[in-house]
């Protein structure tokens, strides 16, 4: 019988680990993954001019708001920014619009009497519950002794008004031209009556619908505007601006105002206003508890680009301070809407490190450039990074995407140069490294 010695014991375990070493170290190193390599995100330096704020009103309130920009990138698409709609929607009420953020606002942030604005929001709500195909002109109605009544009562007290009689008969966009374009307060509680059967039951519909799209700061309690709490505030009624400019029917109408209404009598258009400075009037109207009210949207454009933006001036004391006011505006407009280079080519938003010691960037592939007001920076972008050992020049690691006057934009980012493997000889020599990785997998 032979006795087991301990030198034996000791001689077999190392004998095994080295067997094991041999077996494993090899394939481990020489086969196994590389270490990850090191990314850190970094800011490129700005080469965008100082902004160059809207110039608001000091009176009452007032704001502006992004409606849509059109423009081409560096890669040639046409690109519209999203607050913009399609003119073939069927209806401004009937789209889900995201709420554009405003890009100025001044004065008081309460609600304020709005005045006939009031009638922008009658003419989208009876608009959602009863649409009109574009290029139609909906329902003939035949008007009621109530509607001759109210026509008799607007008339005595000297408010706006557009003559009709009982009995006669007005398609629902013949209602809708003497309603906007000749701001009729008959014609506001005819369409209500109509569409809604009261103008009470209007009221509530008419709510629901502000509160629906957003405008939680405004409410009605007439379909004219001419009660004092009838009030918005400039942010909502900007925003409401917006829906209005982008609603097909609407917009049709204040595009063609001239042959409005032909065949009617009394019809003016009352929404027309410096039209020379690039403005498109929605609503100008004026009461003693709102004072000069207007609803607009104004375009700045280059030719081959262009900007449109919303806006609402409310409780303005004249219409000498409303011209002052959106003349400064428009001014402003001109300085400080332009070319935005947002995401520039070539700008690094990260930086790789390999432990081999290869170094690249991750850099914007296609420049991303908006016709835009400058009124504010970017805001500061969101980098995101694929994980990877190696990779060629121009492999996609990434996106960086950030939000500039109220659209996001995003890009792919690109390696600036190679991460390559490093070879054999560094794979052997940092073992502790390669079996990290490989754990790591």
């Amino acid at each position: 019988m032979s006795s087991f010695r301990p030198g034996r014991l000791v001689g077999i375990s190392v004998g095994t680990v080295v067997i094991l070493s041999l077996g494993i170290y090899g394939p481990a190193t020489l086969l196994g993954p590389l270490p990850r390599v090191t990314a850190t995100t970094v800011i490129p330096a700005s080469t965008t001019a100082a902004p160059t704020p809207p110039v608001l009103s000091a009176n009452g309130a007032s704001a502006i708001t992004v409606l849509a920009a059109t423009t081409s990138d560096a890669s040639g698409t046409i690109s519209t920014g999203t607050a913009s709609t399609s003119a073939a929607t069927a209806s401004a009420a009937t789209t889900s619009t995201a709420i554009p953020e405003p890009l100025a606002v001044a004065g008081t942030t309460q609600a304020l009497p709005m005045a006939s604005i009031a009638k922008v929001v009658t003419a989208l709500v009876v608009l959602d519950e009863k649409p009109i195909v574009t290029g139609e002109s909906g329902p003939v109605v035949t008007l009621t002794a109530a509607d001759f009544q109210s026509y008799l009562d607007y008339d005595k007290a000297g408010a706006r008004s557009v003559t009709v009689f009982a009995d006669e008969q007005w398609t629902e966009l013949e209602l809708l031209q003497g309603l906007l374009l000749g701001s009729s307060n008959n014609h506001a509680d005819s369409l209500a009556r109509w569409a809604f059967g009261s103008v009470d039951a209007y009221v509530v519909a008419a709510n629901a619908w502000l509160a629906h799209n957003g405008l939680a700061d405004t409410a009605v309690v007439d379909a004219t505007g001419l009660h004092d709490a009838s009030a918005g505030t400039a942010t909502d009624l900007a925003r409401l601006a917006g829906l209005a400019a982008i609603d097909p029917i609407v917009s049709a109408m204040l595009e063609s105002p001239a042959s409005a209404l032909a065949n009617r009598r009394g019809v003016q258009n009352t929404t027309s206003y410096l039209p020379e400075e690039g403005i498109t009037g929605i609503s100008r109207s004026y009461t003693d508890a709102a004072g000069v009210c207007f609803l607009f949207t104004a375009e700045i454009s280059d030719g081959a680009s262009s900007f449109t933006f919303s806006g609402a001036y409310i409780g303005e004391p004249s219409y000498d301070a409303l011209t002052a006011d959106l003349t400064a505006l428009m001014a402003s407009a001109r300085t400080g809407v332009g070319p935005l280079p947002v995401l520039a080519a070539g700008d690094a938003y990260a930086t790789f490190e390999s432990a081999w010691g290869d170094d690249a960037s991750a850099v914007v592939g296609v420049s991303r450039t908006r016709y835009a007001w400058q009124a504010a920076s970017p805001e500061a972008a969101t980098v995101t990074l694929k994980d990877f050992t190696t990779a060629r020049t121009g492999a996609n690691i990434g996106q960086v995407q950030l939000s500039v006057a109220g659209e996001k934009l995003s890009a792919a980012l690109k390696l600036d140069q190679a991460i390559n493997d490093p070879g054999v000889g560094w794979r052997l020599l940092h073992p502790v490294m390669m079996i990290s990785a490989l754990l790591d997998q």
